[in-house]
């Protein structure tokens, strides 16, 4: 009776408040007297594909109108109504009333959201199309696009193939996406996704007003900045323009179902659907690295992000503040190295394979030449640069800029070229159209360079006979009794105080066993207080097989380094055969004392372990990055991470570790060492080392610190497989979750865990071309960008080897001494 009550108190609203009143149906039918309400049956697209109802995001227990996949499992909504005004009660209707309105009402009849329809017709309807538009047109209107109001000009934070976004110049209307506040709020969040008209238009990812991302200007077949074309068979894409209208959009050309979406972290992902694993699969996610980061190396800064540090200036540029530029703060940019003087006549230099810089103040004009355009910058001085905006059939059009050039990335293979404004001394660096010139140059040029190499040769010749005989020297007062390592020029050189031995003995109370804190390859570490600060003494003992040029590589290394997650040193001690390096004493150990500690691990919560683990990631990316050296490490585990009083992590022991140069992609050696458990494949199997091994070790570190389990001592007791082969089974079986160290309990972020496991997966792939850089890394860790798919993880293990006998594959799983350890691999 009461169900009875309900319906005709409905009915009797409807047919109160307006004369007519459209609603929806399932199919294209529609009639009047049914309309969308909370709790009844949802609005499906004619062909099954999109379906309509009320909603609550997550956990939240607000109701939304929205829009989602009927036949996908995973429910996915991809449009928001009253993303704003959520209902709070547990009752609404959404209607069609005169004269061509879509409404939502709550429980007390009131409007709670509305279209803004300004056109007036008399038998208002709305459906849902098979594309995922919702509209509402005149009831009888036989023209497709006559629509009074759609939802695709309207859009959340997706967009769906057919969508258009950008500006109309008719109605003076922007469409746009805009993430939701978070996973269990719709309302708009801080990021928005634009096709920005303005100049050239391209697309722009904003965070609030501030622009975070830039895609670089559409050349007709791709994106400036794009890294490669992302030709699909399945869709095409691209920005269209007219002279009522600028958008970007994407039309299927398949069956395939895919999605755009701009998610509360900032993230623009692509991802399509797939049957055969019935999941989201992705296939873009931007932004991809630090250089997508917008304006990071400033004007007239270039970013590569195949290079350390990312930053540079183009050629014939310089930074503009050298102290903030090695510091890695390259936003001030560049300035040219010789200014420019237009009276005088400057030229153009030609800079090739990059991501054209910010267009939004540009001008363009497709009808006229590259040489045309040349003339027009060239009469013009503040004209900076200028270009060819559109690539296809050849090239076309003109492009030009009119101030500093900003946010420049170097696109390998498929840049385009630009040619930039330069001072006329500047010329040399130019191509020579002149056939005189070019053959000065012939003759020139190789003289020049036989002059260099002649000069070059002298010079190291001299240079090693001078070492040669400083060797000499060192050799002859080693034998002495002098300790050859020089600890006083190492002190001088590195600008590190140097100890007298007595002021170390009364520091550490003579090496009084008590004050013994633990024990290395090299030696013993003591505790001590010296000038009133504590102290860490390492102490070379004399039995000490590699000890001495250890404590040598540990000053080199790490003498000049600054930085929040690298061990200080203090200074240095050195007295007839007892040598000592002093550091900052840390009271919470190292790291293995408290993750590998049943007791002590229920100290780490969640949040100290994330926050170890990025600490310890950006001490390897300034190692491999950002210092003055490269630095490999060759020999991070979790006792050589030191936790400060704040549980700040901080790398230690760099008696391994090797200085590259800039341009080295990887070293071998016949001397492999390390620690059993943390070596990358290449390196324990054939001695090639690289900055991808301490990717690998960093990899096994983030499995242990999520787990509470050593990669070297863990083994499943039912599938008989070390660490990375459970986490990689967990993780193939969709439940990584289960990696988890007991003691966490349910007190995390599962997200964050999940994610945290599949960086460590892809830090320990087996061919080291396949692991991310430690700065990819770090962004993968703290957004929400689509992550790649691990693939197995070297040294992951199986069952026994057959006979019993000790594979390779299973070294990792033995039980060793903590000490580093000398592998001699066969050549």
């Amino acid at each position: 009776m009461k169900k009875l009550l309900r319906k005709s108190f409905h009915l009797f609203l409807l047919l109160c408040s307006y004369s007519v009143q459209r609603c929806f149906g399932a199919t294209d039918t529609i009639t009047t007297t049914h309309f969308l309400k909370d709790g009844d049956t949802n609005i499906t697209s004619p062909d099954g594909t999109f379906e309509m109802g009320f909603f609550s995001p997550g956990k939240s227990k607000n109701r939304y109108v929205g829009m989602w996949y009927k036949n996908i499992p995973v429910r996915t909504v991809v449009w928001v109504a009253n993303r704003e005004s959520p209902l709070t009660s547990g009752s609404g209707i959404l209607k069609v009333i005169e004269p061509g309105r879509l409404v939502l009402l709550n429980g007390t009849n009131n409007v709670v959201w509305s279209t803004n329809t300004s056109t007036s017709v008399q038998n208002p309807i709305a459906q849902l199309l098979d594309s995922g538009n919702l509209v509402v047109k005149e009831s009888g209107d036989g023209n497709p696009r006559n629509f009074l109001w759609q939802s695709f000009d309207h859009p959340t934070d997706t967009l769906l193939p057919g969508m258009k976004l950008g500006r109309n110049y008719v109605t003076k209307k922007e469409v746009y996406l805009s993430s939701w506040k978070n996973e269990e709020d719709p309302a708009s969040g801080d990021f928005t996704y634009h096709c920005d008209p303005s100049g050239y238009p391209q697309n722009i990812l904003k965070k609030g007003s501030d622009v975070v991302y830039r895609s670089g200007p559409w050349n007709g077949l791709r994106f400036s900045g794009a890294t490669s074309s992302r030709d699909s068979r399945f869709y095409t894409f691209g920005i269209f323009s007219s002279k009522t209208e600028v958008y970007f959009g994407y039309n299927l050309t398949s069956s395939v179902i895919t999605r755009l979406i701009l998610n509360h972290k900032g993230v623009l992902q692509g991802w399509s659907w797939g049957e055969h694993v019935h999941d989201w699969i992705p296939y873009l996610s931007v932004p991809r690295d630090n250089c997508d980061a917008y304006k990071l190396c400033g004007a007239y800064g270039i970013c590569n992000s195949q290079t350390l540090p990312v930053c540079g200036c183009l050629d014939k540029f310089v930074p503009k503040h050298y102290e903030d530029w090695q510091k890695a703060d390259w936003s001030g940019g560049c300035v040219r190295r010789t200014q420019l003087n237009c009276l005088q006549g400057d030229v153009f230099l030609k800079y090739l394979h990059i991501k054209l810089p910010d267009t939004r103040k540009s001008w363009l004009n497709m009808t006229i030449t590259l040489e045309e355009c040349r003339n027009i910058c060239s009469k013009n001085c503040s004209c900076m640069a200028y270009s060819n905006p559109d690539i296809r059939n050849g090239w076309s059009g003109c492009l030009l800029w009119f101030e500093d050039l900003l946010d420049i990335k170097q696109v390998p293979d498929e840049g385009q070229d630009i040619y930039i404004r330069m001072a006329a001394s500047e010329s040399d660096s130019l191509e020579k159209s002149d056939g005189k010139e070019e053959n000065v140059l012939f003759w020139i040029l190789p003289l020049s360079a036989g002059v260099i190499l002649v000069i070059l040769s002298m010079l190291i010749y001299h240079r090693r006979r001078k070492k040669a005989s400083e060797l000499k020297k060192k050799g002859r007062s080693g034998r002495n009794g002098n300790y050859s390592m020089g600890y006083s020029s190492c002190a001088e050189e590195f600008e590190i105080p140097l100890f007298d031995l007595s002021t170390i003995m009364k520091a550490t109370n003579n090496f009084s066993i008590d004050r013994k804190i633990g024990e290395g390859g090299f030696g013993p570490v003591y505790k001590g207080i010296l000038e009133g600060q504590e102290i860490a003494v390492k102490r070379l003992s004399r039995t000490s097989t590699q000890g001495e040029s250890e404590f040598k590589n540990e000053v080199l290394c790490i003498a000049k380094l600054q930085h929040r997650n690298l061990v200080t040193i203090l200074g240095c001690c050195s007295d007839g055969e007892e040598k000592m390096l002093i550091y900052e004493y840390f009271p919470n150990g190292s790291l293995d004392s408290f993750i590998f500690d049943d007791t002590q691990s229920e100290v780490l919560d969640w949040h100290k372990r994330f926050h170890i683990i990025n600490g310890i990631a950006r001490g390897l990316m300034y190692l491999h990055q950002d210092s003055q050296l490269r630095i490999i490490h060759r020999d991070l585990k979790a006792n050589n991470i030191l936790l400060d009083k704040d549980m700040n992590p901080k790398i230690s022991d760099f008696g391994l570790a090797k200085i590259c140069e800039e341009d080295d992609v990887e070293a071998m050696t016949n001397r492999v060492v390390g620690t059993y458990g943390y070596l990358s494949p290449e390196y324990a199997l054939h001695g090639k080392y690289s900055v991808k091994s301490d990717v690998f070790s960093f990899g096994i570190l983030v499995l242990e610190i999520v787990s509470g389990k050593s990669n070297r001592k863990f083994s499943h007791p039912d599938r008989n497989l070390n660490l990375l082969g459970h986490a990689w089974k967990l993780y193939k079986e969709g439940r990584s979750i289960e990696l988890l160290d007991k003691c966490l309990g349910d007190s995390c972020s599962t997200s964050e865990v999940v994610r945290s496991i599949c960086v460590g997966l892809l830090c320990v792939q087996q061919c080291p071309e396949d692991r991310p850089s430690m700065s990819s890394a770090i962004l993968m860790l703290n957004n929400e960008g689509v992550l790649p798919l691990a693939k197995q993880p070297g040294f992951y293990i199986e069952g026994n080897a057959p006979g019993g006998e000790f594979t390779p594959r299973q070294y990792a799983q033995s039980t060793v001494s903590e000490t580093p350890i000398t592998i001699l691999a066969a050549r």
